[in-house]
């Protein structure tokens, strides 16, 4: 039987208290004052667990100090950004592609040719979605279709700019034409249904990273689809069954190897893990993961 929350608030000098009580060492009381204040603890709870004996005591192990759980904090917040960064240069490749696939192939206004879907009903959904995009954006070159022209949307090389990467993934894995899917997915070496999982997995990475969620030890609920045969050697650098982010980085390095094979996002992120002396196993890591060609810049 549910019983009423009776949990009051306490102040910050009480979160700091109880943290020393759990076992907690904080050499300056004051400054983990500032950041609880700045952070909220129950944000620093999920960095913290770890270090937990058993989580219905919330006793921690011998020598847990609050600079090592703010350590992990500060990194994760790092690598957010840093895995936005590809992420955004993922994004915008992936939408250029579908868009010159899609003109090409069905013609500048394919998106409104409903025939084009697996399901139809989808379609009409994403097409009220990107509608909505279009009648908010203030954007010149919308402005200047609206004032101009007939259609009811713009060209797909125009409304590829204000879509989503939720709403892209969606006419992706929506898209009927296989020659068209192939088309796009061939940019990056891989099968038409990886890249679709690919997009899937991505969007929810994005937007755990938009509203700041952590990444660091994650389980992910939508994980990506493994390759199998093609490009040759990719699947050996993943980790098979794994739901961390380790398998999310060596999608993303390997995109970041096509659209940008000049990047330093590689070298970036193994100096972040450097930097913070990161034990890479709550990220899925496998014990020979430097040893693999995806990391040491060299195609798989």
């Amino acid at each position: 039987m549910k019983r009423p929350f009776g949990k009051k608030p306490s102040t910050y000098a009480q979160q700091v208290a109880l943290l020393q009580q759990r076992g907690m060492v904080i050499d300056n009381p004051d400054e983990a004052r500032f950041y609880l204040q700045h952070l909220n603890y129950y944000r620093l709870g999920a960095y913290w667990l770890p270090f937990e004996t058993d989580h219905s005591s919330h006793q921690f192990q011998p020598g847990t100090r609050f600079s090592a759980v703010l350590n992990l904090y500060i990194f994760d917040r790092e690598l957010r950004l840093l895995v936005m960064d590809a992420i955004e240069r993922v994004e915008v490749s992936v939408r250029g592609q579908w868009a010159y696939q899609m003109a090409h192939c069905h013609g500048p206004h394919a998106h409104l040719d409903t025939t084009l879907a697996c399901r139809q009903d989808r379609w009409q959904k994403s097409l009220n979605s990107l509608s909505a995009e279009i009648s908010r954006s203030d954007e010149q070159f919308i402005r200047h279709f609206k004032e101009s022209y007939s259609e009811p949307l713009p060209p797909v090389w125009a409304v590829c700019e204000v879509m989503s990467l939720g709403q892209l993934s969606q006419w992706y894995s929506n898209l009927k034409p296989m020659p068209t899917r192939r088309a796009i997915a061939r940019v990056y070496q891989l099968d038409e249904k990886i890249l679709a999982s690919w997009a899937h997995h991505l969007t929810h990475v994005r937007n755990l990273c938009a509203h700041h969620s952590r990444l660091w030890n994650r389980e992910f609920t939508i994980t990506p689809g493994l390759p199998r045969n093609k490009p040759a050697g990719l699947a050996a650098q993943f980790n098979p069954g794994s739901r961390k982010l380790y398998n999310s980085l060596v999608l993303l390095l390997h995109c970041m190897n096509i659209i940008a094979p000049r990047h330093h996002w590689r070298s970036r992120l193994q100096a972040l893990l450097v930097q913070h002396r990161i034990d890479v196993r709550a990220m899925g890591f496998p014990p020979d993961w430097q040893q693999m060609p995806i990391w040491q810049g060299a195609a798989p």
